[in-house]
């Protein structure tokens, strides 16, 4: 299929692509063998309380759902088959994906590991965007063996609603002129963007379906959730304008990494031992986007899955390991309320790449700082003003053959290397 750049269509055609259970898709894809069966893909699976991640329809036909235990997930579906993640298979995949999305159009924007944004209004072809879509869908199922949903909408809000409409193997229209009978009956916590807390607040007022939302009273909205409010009402009323942007994959304000204990404790050892975990694979992360953070996120999941987040802002950038497990801990003591963890989290926040950032050091305290941190690059506007040989330059760690873990947030590193 030969497509050009033109502009045939009166407005914009998004798609937004959705890949099905794709983790489990992928290994099935891998060993045919899985093909139609209940199958999960778990952490540690030989523990008994590993958390599923993802899980074929097969399973969760059967009650397996994301997030459970291991041991649920088997006393729901007996027969489940339970595999640890493969991520370089996934990361493969994706980038095969990917790869297909781009032949079509240079206007392609992932968001995630398995699912992103297509702007096809500068394509032209014989084929209209549905058939588009489903010659997109029949190309990676052939070529990949994974089965993906695809939304069609006039922007990316609606695209993304239309992909959640039919899966497996979907493809939906969602036109402005349709809301009020394909949108607005759905439930409000169904509504992209809306969040479990958030959706609490709305059915409090009354807002129980996204057509509620999309009539509801601005001001009144904006009192609730702030500039949110405003912003997801527009979103019911199908307004979007956001682009579809390929270099959005290369922004980020935060890293982080979280992990679910083998068991609850209290036992600080076992917390603190995973603290450095959690920690090393930030640091990891952070000096492979030659970056550093100014805050920093510690995030508490208790046994009866209550979650706490708390912040500190730092005076100062930091990507080293011990700096950031140092600050990790004294937000666990300082907020940690005696009851069994679950699960930690560490997220820096505030991040920028070493060369943006523009930290004020009199010339003082400079080298000193330098020394201490090992972490900044010259300062451009103070090099100006005291010459360039003031500060010493710090070379960036090459990480090439560190291992990649956090998939969701890191497997666009590769995306635009090839």
């Amino acid at each position: 299929m030969k497509l050009t750049a033109n502009n045939p269509h009166k407005g914009r055609v998004i798609f937004h692509i959705d890949m099905n259970c794709f983790y489990a898709s992928v290994e099935a894809a891998y060993n045919p063998d899985l093909k139609g069966k209940a199958l999960a893909i778990a952490g540690n699976p030989e523990e008994r309380k590993g958390i599923v991640v993802t899980s074929s329809y097969e399973a969760r036909a059967k009650g397996v759902k994301t997030t459970m235990t291991i041991w649920q997930a088997k006393r729901n579906c007996p027969e489940l088959i339970v595999m640890r993640p493969n991520f370089e298979r996934y990361r493969a995949a994706s980038k095969a994906l990917f790869r297909i999305l781009s032949e079509i159009t240079p206007d392609v924007q992932p968001v995630s590991i398995d699912e992103g944004y297509m702007d096809i209004t500068h394509v032209t072809s014989d084929l209209t965007p549905l058939q588009i879509a489903d010659s997109l869908q029949k190309r990676v199922l052939d070529e990949l063996d994974l089965p993906c949903s695809i939304g069609i909408a006039p922007n990316k809000f609606l695209a993304k609603m239309a992909s959640d409409m039919k899966k497996p193997l979907g493809i939906t229209v969602l036109r402005k002129r349709e809301l009020a009978s394909t949108l607005w009956p759905l439930p409000i916590g169904e509504m992209y963007g809306v969040g479990e807390k958030t959706a609490t607040k709305l059915i409090e007022k009354g807002i129980k379906t996204i057509g509620d939302l999309a009539k509801y009273n601005t001001y009144e909205l904006k009192q609730l959730l702030g500039i949110n409010g405003e912003r997801l009402k527009n979103r019911a009323n199908g307004i979007d304008n956001r682009p579809v942007d390929p270099d959005a994959i290369f922004e980020f304000k935060s890293i982080g990494s979280s992990q679910t204990l083998p068991y609850d404790t209290v036992d600080e050892q076992e917390v603190r031992r995973l603290l450095a975990i959690l920690s090393e694979n930030v640091e990891r992360r952070m000096k492979r986007k030659n970056a550093a953070g100014q805050s920093i996120q510690l995030m508490i999941r208790y046994q009866d899955r209550k979650t706490i987040t708390r912040s500190k802002k730092l005076y100062r950038y930091i990507d080293a390991k011990d700096e950031i497990m140092y600050e990790a801990e004294e937000l666990f003591h300082k907020h940690w309320n005696q009851e069994p963890v679950r699960l930690l989290g560490i997220t820096l926040q505030d991040v920028e790449v070493k060369k943006n950032i523009a930290k004020q050091l009199d010339l003082f305290t400079y080298e000193k700082e330098a020394g201490k941190e090992k972490l900044y690059e010259a300062i451009d506007g103070l090099s100006e003003k005291y010459g360039k040989d003031v500060f010493k330059k710090l070379e960036a760690v090459k990480e090439e053959n560190q291992p990649r873990t956090s998939f969701q947030k890191n497997f666009l590193d590769d995306y635009k290397k090839e």
